[in-house]
Order: structure tokens, then C-alpha cells, then sequence
């Protein structure tokens, strides 16, 4: 294997590393969910902003709508994290493609293939264990229920966005794919701002972990994904990014000493090996 593709996976792989150390920063933080989800967004939009050419190409009014859902995807992870554990927010939010497979006959006209209905029925069920026993509330998770209800919502955001970026696409809109991201993230923070306000403390260490999810686990890992998507095939990529899934509830383990119920972690091998294999499928289907 060439040098340059080893380095695209490379970067693929420290994004993904990124992302999963969401969870456990977000629970780091004495900041209220609402401030952390607002000023995480506000630094991780001027990044992006910054440092991505095409995050500045792109723009028109499709970016906006879909946008929207990206920045619920945000924040609703945000304050999905803070209620439960790291593991049922990451998982929960792991069932989109589920959504993307009803929502995309209705906004796509994609039809689903027949391997699609034992995809969803195996993501259902995997979702159904995340309900099926209650956590008890613990210091890093004091409301499991509320939590993996917000978290379930995130799922169906991801799945908006992730459909609505193929919509984009259909619309030879490719180049905005950044520039969802930034808009993304700059509802997300307006939106959350008078939630946020005012801010009546704030430590050294509060600032470290929100500047960190903002330079680094949104906008340095978007900046990999960016540079490396484009020369790594779809179930390579797909499956490197699901280190983020599989690490996300081992760094809160590790931090914040986070057990995740057995019911949990069965739900979220269901979901993580369901995708995996669709995924494969797929890629030797087309």
C-alpha cells in the first residue's frame, strides 16, 4: 500500500479517535449542557471556518435546512451525554441509518432492497435494549431514561442530516458538505446561547475541556475526515469510523469510571455490527 493511502487512513482513524472522546470531555465539564453545547459549536464553526477552503465555497439555502438538523444533532448529543451514559448516547445516536433507510423513499425516492428490511429489523432490536431495563442514575448519568430518549432523537437528526446531505449532492451541491457543517454549528450555538447566558463561573479546566471539544474534537477531526474522505472507499472509511462508536464508552470508563448496563452493551453490538456488515454488503452489491 502506498504511503499516501496509509496516511489517509491514518487520519481517518485520528478523527475517529476524536470523536470518541465526545463523551467523556462533555462529562468533564461543571458547565451547564446548554453552555457546553453552545461555546463547544461557537469555536468548532470559527475553526472549521478558518482552517477548511471549502468550508468558505458552497453556501446557498439549502445549506440552512439542512444545517438545522445537524445543530440538533449537536446539541440534543450534548445533553443526551450529560443524562445518560456515554455508551447509550454514542449507540443511540448509531441507529440513523435506520431513519435514512425510511426517510429515503419519502425524500429521496431511493427504495430500500430487500437486505435493507433485516438491517432495520437488527437495528431495531438493538435499539429496543436500550429500553427494555432502566439504569439506575449514577454521578455521570443522573437521569438513563430522559437521557436515552434524547439520545434516540439524535439518531433521527443524524439521519435528517445525513439524508439531507445527499440531497444536497443530488443537487450537484457536493462542495457544501462543509459548509452544512459550519452553518451546523453556528445555529447550534445561537440557538443554545440564551440558555447558555449568563455564565456565573467557570474554572481553567472548564475552558481547556470546551476549548478541546471545539479545536479539536469537532474541528480537527472534521479537518481529517475532510482531507482523507475523498481517497479511502466507502466501507474502508465506514469502517474505520466506527472506532468513534466502539472507543466513545471506553474513554468514559476509563475517566469517569462509566459502566454501561449488559443490556447496553448487547444493544450497541447489535447496532455497530448490523452497520458493519450493511456497509460491506452493499459495497459489494454496487
Amino acid at each position: 500500500m502506498p504511503v499516501s493511502a496509509v496516511r489517509y487512513r491514518l487520519l481517518l482513524l485520528a478523527a475517529a479517535i476524536l470523536f470518541s472522546t465526545g463523551g467523556a470531555a462533555i462529562k468533564a465539564a461543571t458547565l451547564t449542557s446548554w453552555q457546553i453545547a453552545s461555546f463547544r459549536s461557537a469555536i468548532a464553526a470559527v475553526v472549521l471556518f478558518g482552517c477548511l477552503p471549502q468550508a468558505r465555497k458552497g453556501w446557498s439555502w439549502r445549506v440552512w435546512p439542512v444545517g438545522v438538523t445537524y445543530a440538533a444533532t449537536l446539541v440534543l448529543f450534548v445533553l443526551a451525554t450529560r443524562l445518560t451514559t456515554a455508551a447509550n448516547a454514542i449507540y443511540l445516536q448509531s441507529t440513523a441509518p435506520l431513519y435514512v433507510i425510511v426517510l429515503g423513499p419519502v425524500l429521496l425516492r431511493e427504495i430500500p432492497r430487500r437486505a435493507d428490511i433485516l438491517f432495520v429489523a437488527s437495528i431495531a432490536l438493538g435499539m429496543s435494549l436500550f429500553f427494555t431495563v432502566t439504569e439506575p442514575a449514577a454521578a455521570s448519568a443522573p437521569d438513563p431514561r430522559l437521557g436515552n430518549l434524547l439520545a434516540a432523537g439524535t439518531g433521527l437528526s443524524w439521519a435528517c442530516t445525513v439524508t439531507g446531505l445527499r440531497w444536497l449532492g443530488h443537487h450537484r451541491k457536493e462542495s457544501a458538505a462543509t459548509a452544512t457543517v459550519v452553518a451546523g454549528n453556528l445555529i447550534g450555538c445561537l440557538a443554545t446561547l440564551p440558555m447558555a447566558l449568563p455564565v456565573t463561573a467557570v474554572s481553567l479546566a472548564d475552558v481547556l475541556v470546551v476549548g478541546y471539544l471545539g479545536v479539536f474534537q469537532i474541528g480537527l477531526a472534521y479537518f481529517f475526515v475532510a482531507t482523507a474522505i475523498r481517497h479511502v472507499p466507502a466501507f474502508e472509511a465506514t469502517a474505520i469510523l466506527l472506532v468513534e462508536p466502539a472507543l466513545n464508552p471506553v474513554w468514559a470508563w476509563l475517566i469517569q469510571g462509566e459502566r454501561p448496563a449488559p443490556a447496553s452493551i448487547a444493544g450497541g453490538a447489535i447496532i455497530l455490527l448490523a452497520t458493519a456488515i450493511k456497509t460491506w454488503w452493499q459495497t459489494r452489491a454496487d
